[in-house]
Parts: C-alpha cells; structure tokens; sequence
C-alpha cells in the first residue's frame, strides 16, 4: 500500500509537469537524462572530465600566450608526464637542456598540459623564468615578502624554472636556488627546470657551475629524465620563413 504523503507528493508533482507543459516548459530536458553520463556526477567519466577541465583552466591561467599550443611531442617528456600523473611523489624532475631555440620551454609547458589533461586529483603550478625568479625573492621594502614568495615557490606542487643558469651567479642566487631545491628535493615535489647549460660538461660551463655542488648533488637524484635538445635556433628560423 503506497504511502498516503508520497502518493500526495507524486500527484502534485505530475500536477506541477502538466502545468509546465502545457506552457511548453519541462521539468527535466529530454536530451539530458538521469541516465546520460554528461549529467550524472556519480559516472567515472564525468569526473575524470571535470578534474581535466579545472586542471586545464589552471594550467592556462599558468602559461603566457606564446605557449598555450603547446604539447609535449618528445618521447621522454610525454613519459615523465605520464609518470607524474601517476604517482607525483615518485617522478622526481625533469631536465630539458641545449641552445636557445630548440624548443625547451615548449615541450616543458606541453608536459604540464598533459598532465593537466589527464584529470588528476589536484593540480597546483608556477611557471616562471629563472631571472624572474631571483628578481621576485630580493629583499624589499616589505618584510617578509621576498620568505613568503620563496616559501610558496618550494611548497607548489608542480613547478616549472626556465633558463635556470642565465642569471649571473653569486653567493646569493646559489643559496636561493638551493633553499629551493633542497625543499621541493626534501618534499619530494615534482621539478621541470630548462637550462642553455648542459648537466655536465669537463670542457667548459655547465649548470653544476651554476648552482654549485650542493644543489648539483640533490638535482643528480632528482631528475629522473634527462632530454638534451639540439637543433638551431627555430624562432630565427621561422622568420626567416
């Protein structure tokens, strides 16, 4: 025997569709279903597509329009990625280097995109250039500032350094990088750096130089796929076409 109040409710609700229709209105659109999985939040798809989506948004928000086309096409890229997707604690870092031009900044912001496009549970980025970097962290006139900004780089999850190596060196900008490094080393953060410096190099300068011993010894175990990039400069190259 139905129960007299939701028998009342399921009247007054068949009541209520009547009303809308004969307006033309409808309660539920018929091209969206309880069944559909574009409007069911308990689907596994919708979620993957919702986690994408907001990882994605953030990824933009992240990346300067000149690389908002960009994709990680190199092999080794595409696979760290993929391992960072998987299990972020155990990637480590990845190291893109060669001369300027050969596309390192490009396959660096493609690796977090797909990262992003593969709707992972939580998805925090800063992207910077290295020079920026040390000009955000020097003391001002605002105390605590340059600690809070050093602080939120080492703490991010996923963190992305162009042109590590292109500043000029000091005592200063090595125990900065290595305050750094020796954090997101210690928290064991997800790491993509670039550098026109190769890793190692007996015949001349090469980023062990730069950073010095102390940080070169934590990026040895960090970084767990090392692409050197060769080629020319493409962007004298695509205006010259």
């Amino acid at each position: 025997m139905a129960h007299p109040e939701r028998a009342a409710s399921a009247t007054s609700l068949r009541a209520m569709e009547r009303i809308l229709a004969a307006r033309g209105l409808q309660v539920v659109p018929e091209e969206i279903g309880d069944d559909s999985p574009e409007a069911n939040p308990g689907d596994r798809q919708w979620h993957h597509r919702t986690r994408a989506e907001y990882a994605l948004n953030r990824w933009s928000a992240a990346t300067p329009p000149r690389y908002l086309d960009a994709e990680a096409t190199l092999p080794e890229v595409a696979a760290w990625a993929d391992r960072a997707l998987a299990d972020n604690a155990t990637v480590g870092a990845l190291l893109l280097t060669g001369q300027t031009g050969t596309g390192k900044t490009h396959e660096a912001y493609g690796a977090l995109r797909r990262i992003a496009a593969g709707g992972p549970d939580r998805f925090e980025v800063i992207a910077l250039n290295s020079a920026d970097m040390y000009g955000r962290l020097r003391p001002s006139q605002v105390m605590g500032a340059a600690e809070r900004e050093l602080r939120r780089l080492s703490e991010v999850q996923y963190l992305l350094l162009d042109d590590l190596g292109t500043a000029k060196t000091s005592e200063w900008t090595e125990e900065v990088t290595y305050r750094l490094i020796n954090h997101r080393y210690n928290h064991c953060l997800p790491t993509i750096i670039t550098s026109n410096l190769p890793a190692r190099d007996e015949n001349g300068p090469d980023l062990t130089d730069f950073v010095g011993a102390r940080v070169a010894s934590r990026l040895a175990e960090m970084v767990t796929s090392l692409v050197p990039m060769i080629g020319g400069d493409r962007r004298r190259g695509r205006r010259a076409a």
